[in-house]
């Protein structure tokens, strides 16, 4: 069970997807890894979180392989549909599911990283189309 006193006094990183994502989910949490790794913050300094918005599919065990395939520390976390539309609700994250071939679906989500400064106030994004130099200077920033 996570509880958010962990990230108490750390600021941190939040992204929210789902596990059967076939681009821009794993892009993005390899991104967010490399990148804390070079801007040479320790993963307990400023954790990253990865929020499910598929909690039909994706329950702890798959949430927590799938924190485990970026090379550095992901908090995955999953919960009931009630609880993700709460969450999602609270940071003012879109999805929707999209239905597929043999009655598979795929969802549209907001691809944006939220981030939190050491206060737990909202101080930034870093969005897919932003190069790494300017995602970089926001890292550093929050971390300073």
């Amino acid at each position: 069970m996570f509880s958010s006193s962990r990230l108490n006094g750390k600021p941190y990183a939040i992204f929210f997807g789902f596990t059967h994502c076939p681009d821009v989910c794993p892009t993005t949490l390899a991104r967010m890894a490399r990148l804390r790794q070079q801007a040479g913050i320790a993963p307990a300094a400023m954790p990253l979180l990865f929020v499910t918005v598929d909690p039909e599919r994706d329950g702890p065990a798959e949430v927590g392989k799938y924190a485990d395939l970026f090379g550095a520390p992901v908090i995955g976390l999953t919960g009931s549909p009630a609880q993700i539309d709460g969450v999602k609700k609270q940071f003012g994250i879109f999805s929707a599911k999209v239905a597929g071939e043999n009655g598979d679906y795929s969802v549209d989500h907001t691809a944006t990283v939220l981030l939190f400064g050491a206060d737990g106030k909202f101080v930034g994004t870093i969005a897919p189309e932003e190069g790494d130099s300017v995602a970089l200077a926001k890292l550093r920033r929050l971390v300073a």
